[in-house]
């Protein structure tokens, strides 16, 4: 296994310029230390949570935070996807305006990718833009919505259909959390971990899979060498594209027909679960064009497995989720922006799949047809 570097910091740059750290330790040890450096120790900091998270980490968080500002609030909503909507954010900018926050002061984003999304865009409209950090608890989180600045809610189960991009002052991760995290969710993680080996990086990709074992028991080394060099290829892909007009959409890989599976299901099916799910699909059309071969697409298949993923849905038809695609945010001139693999490690994005080809990727999936 590669050693994991000693520095633990990972620079984010925009423009060329600074823009934050992503901090990884594995404790919430040095969060005052890093939040110090934000400048804040006359400022009020609003910590945005779900019910799930604050019976969990809110606490011990908030004894960090009181110790880098004047004044700490708090702001729960209940957990779950159902509650990522304009209405949750609407209540959020009440309770900012009712304790005067102003336009110096911070949120902390506490929780996973829903608790991240919905704080980042109210940091980014509440008075025109205010600074906001994120402590993603959850490996999907941790790895991958947390980090670049993408920021939604979702908009009558249309995913993400509303949203900003608006970059976090700070990422502070404590990858001790995953130690502990729920099997389903420490799954629904690993379909983006999985994703960024195939889309960028062949090697961490075989590495997965030599280190599964280790991965499922919770190596505490494994996992930080793991969440590491996500963060980096993520940071490689959003330095690039920080705004997603050209290779940043390569991390959507997956997400076309995910997305419309997750939709589909009233959002039963978690998003790592989704994601997986519509990258068999993209492997499957790259495999039928011939960028991929037999044993490679199986591969990508089975690793799921592996990894406690699904590779087949049941309950839906094939044709609603083709249908449903139509609606994605990715769409461009009418025509969908679809991520497929040209080969293992390099993904592209291409304008020309066919309903025909995702119709037979989708049904190679669906169960109520085998």
């Amino acid at each position: 296994m590669a050693a994991k570097q000693k520095e633990n910091k990972i620079e984010v740059k925009e423009n060329g310029a600074f823009s934050y750290y992503i901090t990884l330790q594995d404790s919430f040890d040095r969060l005052t230390e890093q939040l110090a450096e934000l400048d804040c120790k006359d400022r009020r900091i609003c910590i945005v949570t779900d019910s799930h998270v604050a019976d969990l980490y809110l606490s011990e968080v908030k004894s960090y935070v009181e110790q880098s500002c004047r004044q700490v609030e708090e702001f729960i909503f209940p957990c779950g996807e159902q509650n990522k909507t304009l209405d949750i954010v609407r209540s959020l900018y009440e309770y900012l305006i009712q304790h005067e926050f102003d336009r110096h002061d911070l949120l902390i984003a506490l929780g996973g990718g829903v608790v991240g999304d919905l704080t980042g865009y109210a940091a980014a409209t509440y008075l025109r833009g205010i600074r906001f950090v994120q402590i993603p608890t959850t490996l999907l989180a941790q790895v991958d919505s947390s980090i670049g600045g993408k920021t939604g809610v979702d908009f009558d189960q249309y995913k993400n259909m509303v949203g900003a991009f608006h970059q976090p002052s700070l990422v502070y991760i404590n990858t001790s959390i995953l130690r502990t995290l729920p099997d389903d969710q420490f799954a629904n993680g690993m379909g983006e971990v999985l994703k960024y080996g195939l889309i960028r990086d062949a090697g961490f990709y075989e590495w997965t899979i030599e280190h599964m074992g280790d991965i499922e028991e919770r190596d505490t080394r494994v996992l930080e060498y793991m969440v590491e060099r996500c963060c980096q290829i993520k940071r490689i892909v959003v330095e690039k594209d920080p705004t997603e007009k050209g290779e940043r959409a390569i991390l959507n890989f997956g997400h076309t027909i995910g997305h419309a599976i997750e939709k589909l299901k009233g959002f039963q099916l978690l998003h790592g679960q989704c994601v997986a799910l519509g990258m068999v699909a993209a492997a499957y059309i790259s495999w039928k064009r011939g960028y991929l071969d037999s044993d490679e697409f199986y591969e990508i298949r089975d690793m799921s497995v592996g990894f406690d993923l699904p590779i087949t849905f049941d309950g839906l038809k094939s044709e609603d989720i083709v249908a449903a695609t139509k609606k994605d945010k990715k769409m461009n001139a009418g025509k969908i922006r679809f991520i497929l693999l040209k080969k293992m490690g390099h993904a592209y994005t291409d304008l020309t799949v066919t309903d025909e080809e995702m119709l037979e990727a989708v049904n190679s999936m669906n169960a109520d047809l085998m």
